[in-house]
């Protein structure tokens, strides 16, 4: 059996549905900020519990933009090491200073005493991201010390779609938070993101920063400097059909992560990242911690080459403040990112994945942590 790395799930249904809805697109020539973003966009905040949703073109514009409305320009942004690149790229872009931070090591994101430690008198914003699709269980602590010290918290929630906390849903802890809807998400458009907020006013900015900065779709009196961040009616239908199916996803993921949990529990010399019970993942990843003794790159070419299975994409294998590109905003070492970067592992997860997939994958797991252990 082989186990792909990722799986992009649209069914036979769904794939007819968005084949329909293309051919009216195209005769209609209503091919961007249409009905069907629209009604998108009011799907997408329903799903989450958000008064206000505006669709873009991607995770990266969806975060920029934000941190454009809530006015990073010439100020500090805090953010954990350990995320993707463009976390740190919509803050420059915007014209913030990013601050690498460590992170907790039992959610992989940030906590109240790792922000602290990265203040600055000119911190405006913290950007909190979760990783793998888990709403960290200490985001409570984060929410009160950005308001104690005056901050604003944004969320990059470009993982965690579905993903609750204490009954809350991803995007209902900041200021604003970002989607992304690239392939590899649980839901996706193709390409896209998504803005949630329930700030009139970063909603408002929002749809001036999207189209160009213009005070209307059909004129040419510009009032921000915008960009061409807009969504096609294409990828607004693709995401949309996909959206639907988000509680069959969720259930499914969970189904195997369960099937995950008893194994990893009883498996030594590994541990794995913990869902508060309760809340909701929707298992973007499923994060597993081997032993320092493992080498990562010797076990994923052993399970990929006798075991036929992929592992899905660290988060992420290398922290931002080691990066070539980021090297006049690195400060000094981040040790708990810096060893959680090095040694996690990503089992796959997908969407229509089946109980003998999960069964192999941990089937291989053990056998190929065996080998290297008896190798070592």
């Amino acid at each position: 059996m082989r186990v792909p790395a990722a799986r992009i799930v649209f069914s036979e249904a769904d794939r007819a549905q968005i084949t329909a809805a293309t051919t009216e697109i195209l005769t209609s020539g209503q091919l961007t900020l249409g009905a069907y973003t629209r009604e998108f966009e009011e799907a997408f905040a329903r799903a989450h519990g958000a008064p206000f949703a505006v669709a873009v073109n991607s995770g990266t514009a969806a975060l920029e933009i934000i941190l454009r409305a809530v006015g990073v320009a010439g100020a500090d942004v805090v953010l954990p090491t350990n995320t993707f690149a463009a976390t740190a790229f919509a803050v420059l872009r915007a014209g913030g200073r990013p601050v690498f931070a460590d992170v907790n090591p039992h959610t992989l994101a940030l906590s109240a005493a790792t922000v602290e430690a990265a203040l600055t008198k000119d911190t405006r914003v913290v950007v909190i991201v979760h990783i793998g699709g888990l709403i960290p269980a200490d985001i409570g602590e984060v929410e009160a010390l950005c308001a104690k010290r005056g901050l604003v918290l944004v969320e990059d929630a470009a993982h965690a779609h579905g993903s609750t906390r204490a009954g809350r849903h991803a995007g209902s802890f900041g200021a604003a938070a970002a989607f992304s809807f690239y392939p590899t998400k649980v839901i996706t458009s193709g390409e896209g993101g998504m803005i949630l907020t329930a700030d009139e006013r970063v909603r408002d900015e929002a749809l001036l920063y999207r189209d160009q900065g213009k005070a209307g779709f059909l004129g040419n009196v510009h009032i921000r400097e915008g960009y061409a961040w807009r969504m096609s009616e294409l990828h607004a239908v693709t995401g949309l059909v996909h959206l639907r199916r988000l509680p069959e996803f969720l259930a499914n993921r969970a189904r195997i992560a369960a099937r995950y949990d008893a194994a990893i529990d009883d498996l030594p010399g590994v541990r794995r990242v913990q869902v508060p019970p309760g809340d909701i993942t929707n298992y973007y990843k499923y994060i597993v911690l081997p032993g320092p003794g493992v080498d990562r790159s010797s076990l994923r070419k052993e399970l990929k080459e006798r075991h036929g299975v992929g592992l899905a994409g660290e988060v992420y294998e290398a922290p931002l403040h080691q990066q070539p590109v980021f090297e006049e905003h690195a400060g000094g070492t981040l040790p708990v990112a810096e060893d959680l970067c090095a040694r996690h592992i990503c089992l796959p997860v997908h969407s229509d994945m089946t109980d003998q997939e999960a069964d192999h994958v941990l089937t291989a797991l053990s056998a190929a942590l065996r080998t290297l252990t008896l190798a070592g």
